[in-house]
């Protein structure tokens, strides 16, 4: 599956992920997570972005952000790991690369996915096992939506649904269709014929009526196959809940 050139968002918001080369840490200790954030206040300052959500991870970091201009996304991320990268090298006496490939990006609607978007990233520690409340990790934007505001973006989230409706969101855990790929969209035709091809032959649409099963161990290899949980729904009418669980 091939890589695609970056798509620009006509929403302007974006889900960004990246990851340490060969999945190392990218941060080693608390004072890193503090510089990664430091720089973001300061670029947000100044290209006057928007950010909807974060979470830094020990070796990711995902960011739901919003541009201010068309394509600032690109010049964003580069300046950011830039910055960070170069600091780390010195810190730790390390050079080369310290980011696995080029960041990923999906380009994000406000829909009905947005808010369990917003969920997915900050469950990134919970379902990690690093903590049992979301509250109790110090590097997500969880505690900003919840009253200790410092730069994240909360008013469009919470106006959606309101404080108590969104906490009530987080108590659900949100499986990983979310996922940041960075890689080709497929076509509907294209989705067909893998799934075909895993089934010998046998037409997406026929999966729904297997045996339960059979049916849940055709949908856990499409996805390790790289199938989003949209993508197999679209093409075997399954509903979503049902691949999520897979």
């Amino acid at each position: 599956m091939s890589r695609e050139a970056r798509r620009l968002s006509k929403s302007g918001f974006y889900h960004v992920v990246f990851r340490g080369i060969n999945h190392q840490n990218i941060f080693e200790e608390e004072q890193d997570f503090e510089y990664m954030l430091e720089i973001i206040k300061k670029l947000k300052q100044e290209m006057q972005f928007e950010i909807h959500a974060y979470c830094l991870m020990a070796n990711h970091v995902h960011i739901l952000l919003k541009e201010a201009h068309l394509g600032d996304i690109s010049v964003i991320i580069k300046r950011l790991l830039t910055k960070y990268v170069m600091k780390f090298n010195k810190k730790y006496q390390r050079s080369g690369a310290l980011i696995g490939s080029r960041y990923k990006s999906k380009v994000v609607e406000i829909d009905e996915y947005f808010i369990p978007l917003i969920v997915y990233i900050h469950q990134n520690p919970l379902k990690a096992g690093i903590v049992k409340r979301l509250e109790n990790y110090k590097y997500s934007s969880f505690n900003e939506y919840r009253g200790k505001q410092e730069f994240v973006d909360v008013k469009l989230s919470l106006e959606m649904l309101g404080i108590k409706e969104w906490e009530k969101a987080h108590e659900k855990i949100v499986e990983n269709e979310f996922e940041v790929s960075g890689r080709k969209k497929l076509s509907e035709q294209e989705i067909r014929q893998i799934i075909i091809k895993t089934t010998n032959n046998m037409e997406p649409h026929r999966i729904g009526s297997f045996e339960i099963i059979e049916r849940n161990k055709i949908l856990r290899k499409l996805k390790k196959l790289g199938l989003s949980i949209r993508e197999i729904e679209r093409a075997t009418g399954i509903s979503r809940g049902i691949i999520a669980r897979c």
